[in-house]
């Protein structure tokens, strides 16, 4: 472990650290660095609370020199993890947690075990060239993305706390310094388990495999096929939360395996953004040049990554009583989970769908299914801004179609598929005893009005780190909390960019 003069707060979270106890081969023990002069810019009360920390004591001098690194809490045990990783389709060996150090673990009021970790604090055994900092932009980026994403009801690694450093980091030129403290339901990846498959340290794969288990899906405990049933289950939280993703408009922009969670939650908001005007097709990752990554692309590359993560696990699953075709007939119990993955996501996202028109599964599931395709074929078609088309169709099952009608530049392309959606509805609240008011309510809650508009984000990070101001992040963070409010202050967050931002908008990954 690296010497450290880091002093010793009060304790104002308790740690208990199995990561670090139970897997010492797959981490480095490792110090945050301290920052020169810190200052808290965003500290997250109300997840401090469901955590059950100490929300005043943190909400102090000591918590934020706790965030900014400066202040190692009695109780932890800071590593750095290690993973490999396909990026881009080529497989790195060895990434890990280059700026990135576990705080540790705590057990949260609902009794769930959730990591505490700091981003931007220093480089690592694990850091590739970089300096091991990040800057205010992409950690305030963090907060509001993981806010936004929880309120839609999206698993994802949420900010506890954005501090500045006091010091410069250099990009394409000197930004102001942050480090993160980000919550996880775990840091496990794809590219955890690939690290030790690929140096064939099968001991220590199983160990991260089984303790990914008992971490994630204890019920598969003792199973004989449990890292199969491991595979089974990543898959289907995959699955349900890609079809969250598509059905929001939310482009990732960087699915690399070392960004897949075992967990399924969201994590890692680098180059990622909402699209405005549907196009499948859509990429504003700046690094993502040959669209690798594009809106329409996401569920294929998940089940790319979790045919990685079945390469990872074969040597757990080849059972050498099979001699020399053990191999073969490894790769053939988990193929059922890779074949069956585009049918678990598109369950889910027709799922998505339904609730979006506000249609119930009673009857007519190929009607449905045509009547959705060709919804989104009307919104690319006429280059529809996503969130608002769906927005302004709970209008028109509230009986108002004009503010719908506007969105289109010609309305009457529109009125057909109006008229089977009608159609169709009316037989559906027959069919499902649903009040046409219930059904509205339910529509709101599917299709929000606020999402994390790609110039507003910009605007907001652009003004906290430029000049220091944190009023419009904090507005911007206060409509991103409640994504159904489209009235008083929150109408303007509602509004997609002019066309001219949209059309050259590029997203960086911040590193």
């Amino acid at each position: 472990m690296r010497a450290s003069s880091i002093e010793r707060p009060p304790e104002l979270i308790v740690f208990d650290n199995s990561y670090a106890r139970d897997l010492p081969d797959a981490c480095v023990a490792w110090q945050p660095c301290a920052a020169p002069a810190p200052r808290s810019l965003f500290f997250n009360r109300a997840l401090a609370e469901e955590l059950g920390l100490d929300v005043q004591g943190l909400d102090s001098p000591e918590g934020v020199s706790i965030f900014a690194g400066n202040a190692v809490p009695a109780g932890a045990q800071p590593v750095a993890q290690a993973y490999a990783g396909h990026q881009f389709g080529g497989f790195s060996p060895q990434l890990g947690d280059g700026r990135a150090v576990l705080l540790g673990e705590i057990i949260d009021r609902r009794g769930q075990r959730r990591d505490l970790a700091l981003k931007g604090s220093g480089r690592t055994p694990f850091a590739r060239g970089g300096d091991g900092k990040a800057a205010v932009g992409p950690m305030l980026r963090e907060a509001l993305l993981g806010e936004s994403m929880h309120a839609l009801g999206v698993p994802t690694s949420r900010a506890l706390a954005v501090v500045a450093t006091g010091e410069s980091v250099r990009r394409e030129r000197r930004l102001p310094g942050a480090v993160l403290t980000r919550i996880a339901a775990s840091h496990l990846r794809v590219g955890t388990l690939q690290f030790f498959a690929a140096r064939g340290q099968i001991d220590t794969l199983r160990r991260v495999a089984d303790y990914a288990i008992a971490r994630h899906d204890p019920a598969l405990i003792g199973d004989p096929d449990r890292y199969v049933g491991l595979l089974g289950a990543v898959a289907e939280r995959q699955a349900a939360l890609v079809a969250q993703w598509m059905n929001l408009g939310f482009i990732h922009g960087v699915m690399n395996t070392d960004n897949m969670t075992l967990s399924g939650e969201t994590i890692d908001y680098g180059p990622c953004a909402f699209i405005e005007a549907y196009d499948p097709q859509t990429v504003f990752s700046s690094i993502d040049a040959a669209g690798r990554y594009a809106f329409g692309n996401q569920p294929a590359i998940a089940r790319w990554n979790l045919a990685r993560l079945a390469e990872a696990l074969l040597p757990l699953i080849v059972d050498d009583a099979d001699g020399a075709d053990a191999e073969i007939r490894a790769i053939d119990r988990v193929m059922p989970v890779i074949e069956a993955f585009p049918a678990w996501y598109e369950a889910h996202w027709r799922a998505g769908q339904r609730a979006k028109l506000g249609l119930s599964a009673a009857e007519g599931a190929t009607e449905i299914t045509r009547l959705v395709d060709d919804w989104l074929a009307l919104l690319h078609a006429h280059a529809v801004d996503f969130t608002l088309g769906w927005r302004r169709l709970v209008d028109a099952a509230a009986g108002d179609d004009a503010p719908l009608r506007s969105l289109f530049a010609n309305a009457p392309a529109l009125a057909p598929w109006l008229a089977r959606w009608r159609a169709l509805s009316e037989r559906d609240l027959a069919a499902s005893g649903l009040s046409p008011p219930e059904r509205v309510r339910r529509m709101r809650a599917a299709n929000p009005a606020i999402i994390a508009r790609n110039h507003q984000v910009e605007q907001a990070l652009a003004a906290a780190s430029d000049a220091a101001d944190l009023a419009p992040f904090e507005r911007l963070l206060t409509a991103l909390r409640h994504p159904d409010d489209e009235k008083g202050d929150s109408a303007a967050f509602a509004e997609p960019a002019p066309r001219a931002f949209t059309a050259g908008y590029r997203t960086f990954c911040g590193t």
